[in-house]
């Protein structure tokens, strides 16, 4: 076990000029490293130090990649930080070279189960959730009020019910629903309802008189068998004479679904039903060389036992989008990704920004210089498998292995795609923190540094930042998540974010214009 209090640095890759400082609280100028390197200025915790003197117009490299370019000479042991440094171009989509000829052949992971709820279309659920969705805002404050009463008055009826939620959102009326980009919020909506947490039994409050009708969000193809039933309550319908009458209609269908619902008993599956979601948020420097690093070690070792692993966050992949492309399983993979990207490099263009609004401040404070950086940090969660599909926003996952589902970096959007997706377990991987969380599906978050983990130790459910001290191996903390992620999904574990009850509201990608 290495000491806390020597000056330690991290530098990921031999051709690094580059290095972060490791000890928290950073280090004052003048202190010298076990290499004889020497600080020149303060450098704060998880910012970049230079290893050796970097000459105006040089490439800085960090991850063995070009993150900038110096816009002054940086002697060795300077602060190296944004405001020194040029953002270097993407990579272009039409010049990316062809996957690899030869991807290294999967070895199976046996014997590895859970314990999960099976639905009739043939998915998982790691809860069992009634689930009320809407058509349309208007509904909203009825829905949530109408959850309410669900909660205190009929839940504690049905034991073997998880909880109740309700899929409220700012769509469904009001908006140009037949524009190009308009399918994503409907089939976002659509696919939510049809999550496997939720149980194959979807419920929908309408107003009546929105432009997302019942029949547009939820066609009867989509449906499971189980609702050859009615399962819409129309608020604007003459029967309803009352708010009252309105919150009843709700509460019976309710309950009919709970019925349904609490005859479900958890049975063992395979590893294999899993439909894992990843994501980073609130990431510093040390998210690329600890906790995603490892979450990639669990992705691998979930991709070999047979489940879908999914990453996502566009922006956050674009500026390692040659990387990913040369893991492609085949042609059409790579083309998927590069389609991806090049209808975000559109959608950024026509809002007049580009890929420099990202990073946060935050991840700035946290040592993260630019969006070359964080990509090339944030790609790591994806491990080492090929790459077998791609899936645009709001789409189901159907590919085994590991798959993108196309996302923006927004954390609370991300996650309510990957709930569309088909995701019944989340792994969040945070550097400066957050209490993030999703009441659809179990969300484990894994901090990057020990500091954090044990300041929130109420909040934080894995520490990775043990990687960073020499305490655990990035192998280590890999396995921890693996099996973690195996007792969250059979109801064994609870996850902190689930223990306080802290779950974020949906929240669509809608690209299409309000009118």
């Amino acid at each position: 076990m290495r000491d806390t209090t020597q000056a330690l640095y991290i530098q990921v890759h031999p051709s690094d000029n580059v290095a972060i400082v490791v000890n928290e609280g950073g280090l004052p100028a003048g202190t010298v490293f076990d290499s004889g390197l020497i600080l020149k200025d303060a450098v704060p915790e998880a910012h970049k130090v230079a290893l050796t003197a970097i000459s105006e117009g040089a490439a800085v490299v960090r991850y063995g990649v070009i993150i900038g370019h110096a816009l002054k000479e940086i002697p060795a042991g300077s602060w190296v930080h944004e405001e020194i440094l040029t953002l270097p171009q993407p990579p272009e989509l039409d010049q990316l070279p062809p996957p690899a000829a030869h991807q290294h052949c999967i070895d199976p992971l046996e014997g590895f189960t859970f314990e999960g709820y099976v639905n009739d279309d043939g998915t998982v659920g790691t809860k069992n959730i009634l689930g009320i969705s809407t058509t349309v805002q208007c509904v909203s404050a009825t829905v949530e009020y109408a959850v309410k009463k669900v909660k205190a008055e009929l839940l504690p009826r049905y034991p073997h019910v998880d909880d109740v939620i309700a899929i409220t959102h700012l769509y469904g009326c009001g908006v140009a629903i037949d524009a190009p980009g308009a399918e994503i919020p409907i089939r976002t909506l659509r696919n939510l309802s049809l999550n496997p947490n939720l149980g194959g039994a979807p419920m929908v409050v309408s107003l009546g008189c929105e432009k997302l009708q019942p029949a547009r969000m939820l066609p009867s193809s989509t449906l499971p068998v189980l609702t050859s039933q009615p399962y819409i309550v129309r608020l604007q319908d003459e029967e309803h004479h009352s708010f009252g009458d309105m919150v009843q209609a709700i509460m019976k269908m309710a309950e009919d679904r709970l019925v349904h619902l609490n005859q479900r008993r958890r049975v063992t599956r395979p590893a294999s039903d899993l439909v894992v979601g990843l994501q980073c948020g609130g990431s510093d420097a040390f998210s690329g060389v600890t906790a995603n690093p490892a979450v990639g070690y669990a992705a691998d070792l979930l991709v070999r036992a047979g489940a879908i692993v999914m990453f996502s966050e566009v922006t956050e992949v674009r500026d390692a989008i040659d990387l990913l492309v040369a893991r492609a399983a085949t042609p059409e993979v790579a083309e998927g990704l590069v389609r991806e990207m090049e209808w975000y490099d559109r959608y950024l263009q026509r809002g007049a920004v580009d890929r420099s609004a990202n990073p946060t401040p935050g991840n700035k404070s946290g040592g993260l210089t630019n969006i070359v950086e964080k990509a090339l940090g944030s790609i790591v969660k994806s491990g080492t498998s090929p790459i077998s599909g791609v899936f645009g926003p709001g789409e189901r996952v159907t590919t085994k292995g590991l798959v993108f589902a196309a996302t923006p970096a927004s954390d609370f959007v991300c996650g309510t795609l990957q709930l569309a997706a088909s995701m019944n377990m989340h792994v969040f991987t945070t550097g400066r923190g957050t209490p993030y969380g999703l009441a659809m599906a179990p969300v484990i978050k894994v901090a990057s540094r020990t500091a954090l983990a044990e300041r929130w130790s109420d909040l934080i459910d894995i520490d990775a930042g043990t990687i960073a001290t020499g305490k655990a191996s990035i192998q280590e903390v890999g396995e921890q998540i693996f099996h973690l992620i195996l007792d969250v999904a059979s109801g064994r574990k609870q996850t902190c974010a689930d223990h306080w009850g802290l779950h974020n509201e949906f929240a669509l990608f809608n690209p299409a214009p309000i009118t």
